[in-house]
C-alpha cells in the first residue's frame, strides 16, 4: 500500500494495523490482504464479487477489519459481503471506505453487507465513509445494510459518513425475531452541492423486540438530504426513531416518517427537529472569545461526536 492508500485507511478506521487478528482489505475492486484465525474466517465468494465471513459460536469477543479503498477513476465497486454470525458469538466488525479520486471521472463503491445473527448472538457493527481528491470525479457511496435478527441476538451500528463524499444512497433493512435488540446511530456531513439519502425499513416480527434509530446530520453550502424510516411492529415490540439535523447556509433536510402498528402491543415513536444552530448557543460560546465561525464548527463537531 502507499502513502493515500494508508491515508485513507487512517480515516475510515484508524486502530487498524497488520498485527490485527483478522482483516480483508479491498482495494480497486480487488482483496489484496487478508488474515483469518481459529474462530474467525473468510473466504471469497465464487458466484460474485465479495466475501463470506463466518464467526464461529460461542467466540468471545473476535474483531474483524474489512476496509475498503478506492484510488482508480471511472471504477464502479460492487461487493457482496454475508456475515454469519454463530450462536452466542460476541464480535466486532469494523467496516468503511475511503475514495480518493483526482481525475474527472466518477468512482463509485456500492457495498451490499448482509448480516445472519444467530440465536444469542452479538454485534458491533461500525463502518465510516470518507471521499477526498482535487479532480471534479465525483466520489459515490451506496452502502445497504441487511440484518436478520434470530431470537435473543443484538446488534449495535454506528454509521458515519465524515466528509467529501458526493452522492449517497443508504439502505438499512432489518427483520427482528423474538428479544432482539437492534440499536442504529447514524452522522452525516454533507457540503457544497453534495447530496445524501438515507432509508431504514425495520420490521419488529417478534415479541419483545426492540429497535432505536437516532441520525443526526449537518447540512452546508447547497447540499441537500433526505432521511426516510419506515418501521412497522407486528407483535407486542417497540421502537423509536430520532431524526435531528442542522442546516447551515442554503442546505435542505427533508425528514418523512413512517410507523405502522399492527398490533395492539406495539409502542411506536418517531421525533423530527431540523433547524438552524440556537443563537443563545453561538453566544454563550463568543462569551469565551470564540467567532461565530469557530463557535459553529464546535457546536457541529459536538453535534456528530
Amino acid at each position: 500500500m502507499n502513502n493515500t492508500d494508508k491515508e485513507l485507511l487512517k480515516e475510515i478506521n484508524d486502530t487498524f494495523n497488520e498485527d490485527a487478528e483478522s482483516y480483508n482489505i479491498r482495494k480497486n475492486g480487488e482483496s489484496i490482504k487478508r488474515k483469518v484465525n481459529n474462530y474467525i474466517d473468510i473466504v471469497t465468494k465464487e458466484d460474485q464479487s465479495g466475501i463470506d465471513i463466518y464467526v464461529k459460536e460461542n467466540t468471545l469477543f473476535g474483531i474483524v477489519h474489512i476496509p475498503v479503498i478506492i484510488t482508480e477513476s471511472g471504477l464502479t465497486d460492487v461487493v457482496y459481503n454475508d456475515f454469519h454470525i454463530g450462536a452466542n458469538a460476541n464480535v466486532i466488525i469494523m467496516a468503511g471506505c475511503g475514495i480518493h479520486n483526482d481525475y474527472h471521472q466518477n468512482s463509485e463503491h456500492d457495498g451490499i453487507h448482509r448480516f445472519y445473527l444467530e440465536e444469542g448472538s452479538k454485534v458491533k457493527y461500525i463502518e465510516k465513509h470518507y471521499g477526498q481528491g482535487k479532480g471534479k470525479g465525483k466520489k459515490i457511496l451506496n452502502p445497504t445494510t441487511e440484518i436478520y435478527m434470530k431470537n435473543n441476538s443484538s446488534m449495535t451500528m454506528d454509521s458515519v459518513q465524515i466528509k467529501g463524499v458526493d452522492d449517497t444512497l443508504r439502505i438499512t433493512k432489518a427483520e427482528l425475531e423474538d428479544n432482539t435488540t437492534l440499536e442504529i446511530s447514524e452522522k452525516i456531513l454533507t457540503t457544497g452541492n453534495e447530496t445524501a439519502k438515507t432509508e431504514f425499513i425495520v420490521n419488529l416480527n417478534g415479541e419483545n423486540s426492540s429497535v432505536h434509530v437516532t441520525s443526526r446530520s449537518v447540512a452546508e453550502g447547497s447540499s441537500i438530504q433526505e432521511f426516510k424510516s419506515n418501521i412497522t411492529g407486528n407483535t407486542k415490540c417497540y421502537a423509536h426513531v430520532e431524526c435531528d439535523a442542522i442546516i447551515k447556509d442554503e442546505g435542505k433536510v427533508k425528514a418523512i416518517p413512517e410507523i405502522y402498528a399492527k398490533n395492539i402491543d406495539a409502542n411506536l415513536i418517531h421525533e423530527a427537529a431540523i433547524g438552524k444552530i440556537a443563537g443563545d448557543q453561538l453566544k454563550k460560546l463568543m462569551t469565551l472569545g470564540l467567532n461565530e465561525k469557530e463557535a459553529e464548527e464546535v457546536i457541529i463537531k459536538g453535534f456528530l461526536k
